[in-house]
C-alpha cells in the first residue's frame, strides 16, 4: 500500500479539535519517526491512513506538508499532549470516566494520583497489559474485556508507536465503546512525571526533539539523528516520485 504524506487527512490546528464529532473515534498522531516507520510497516501505515483523525505531532510534518503542497497543510503542530489536555479538560467540565490502557502499574498509579488533583470530575480506570513484544490471544481478550467493561467516556492507549496504533486498529471492531480513543504513548510518562517534557521555550521553537535527545542521548540518538536525516530523504523521494 502506497503511504504518502501528501495524501493524508491531517487536522490543521488546535481549533480543529473542537470540530471533532462525538462518538467512537480513533485519533492517531503523526511525526517524522512514525512517517519513516509507516513506509516499511504496512499495518501501521493502514492504521494511520484509516483512523478517524490524524494530528500533526511535529514541526517537520507541518513544514513537509506545505513543501509537498499536500492535501492537508496544517498551520501548527498539534502535539499528543495538546490532544490530551483538550480532551481531559472537556471531560472534566462535564464529568465522566477515562481509561488509561498501557504502561506499567507504577506509571498508572502516578497518573491516578495526579488526575485526582488536576481533573477531579474524571473517574480514572487503568489497565497495565503484559510487557512483551506480542500479545497472546488471551492477553488481547483480557485487554478488550477490561476496556468494554469499563465503558469509558474517553480512552487513552499508551504502548509506544507503532505497537499502540496497530493494536487499536486491529481490534477496533471488538471495542464496544462510544468514545474518543487517542494513541499517545509518551504522554502517559509526561503526565505521570516519570519523563520530563521539554520547557515551553524548546516547544515553541520546535526543539522538543532536541531536548529529549540531550536528556536521553543513548535511547534517542538513533530516532532523532538517523531518523531526522531519513525523514528528509524520504520526503525528498516523495516529492520527486
Amino acid at each position: 500500500m502506497m503511504f504518502r504524506l501528501k495524501d493524508l487527512d491531517i487536522i490543521e490546528s488546535r481549533e480543529g479539535l473542537l470540530s471533532l464529532p462525538n462518538g467512537k473515534m480513533l485519533i492517531n498522531t503523526i511525526n517524522a519517526h512514525s512517517y519513516n516507520t509507516a513506509l516499511k510497516d504496512g499495518l501501521f501505515a493502514e492504521a494511520l491512513k484509516n483512523g478517524d483523525c490524524l494530528i500533526p505531532d511535529g514541526a517537520s510534518i507541518v513544514k513537509a506538508c506545505h513543501w509537498l503542497k499536500a492535501k492537508s497543510r496544517p498551520k501548527e503542530r498539534v502535539a499528543g499532549w495538546d490532544l490530551f489536555e483538550f480532551e481531559m479538560e472537556r471531560l472534566n467540565e462535564r464529568g465522566g470516566r477515562c481509561m488509561f490502557m498501557g504502561s506499567s502499574e507504577k506509571v498508572l498509579s502516578l497518573i491516578v494520583k495526579r488526575a485526582a488533583e488536576v481533573y477531579p470530575n474524571v473517574e480514572i480506570q487503568t489497565y497495565s497489559p503484559p510487557y512483551k513484544p506480542e500479545f497472546s490471544d488471551d492477553d488481547n481478550k483480557a485487554i478488550i474485556n477490561a476496556i468494554n467493561t469499563a465503558n469509558p467516556d474517553l480512552l487513552w492507549i499508551g504502548m509506544t508507536a507503532p505497537k499502540q496504533e496497530k493494536w487499536t486498529y486491529s481490534h477496533w471492531q471488538e471495542l464496544d465503546i462510544h468514545c474518543h480513543v487517542g494513541t499517545i504513548g509518551a504522554v502517559f510518562d509526561f503526565f505521570a512525571g516519570t519523563v520530563e517534557r521539554a520547557p515551553l521555550w524548546w516547544q515553541r521553537h520546535s526543539l522538543e526533539w532536541l531536548y529529549r535527545l540531550l536528556k536521553e542521548p543513548r535511547r534517542m540518538w538513533r530516532r532523532y539523528i538517523i531518523g531526522n536525516a531519513l525523514f528528509l530523504w524520504n520526503i525528498m523521494k516523495e516529492k520527486i516520485g
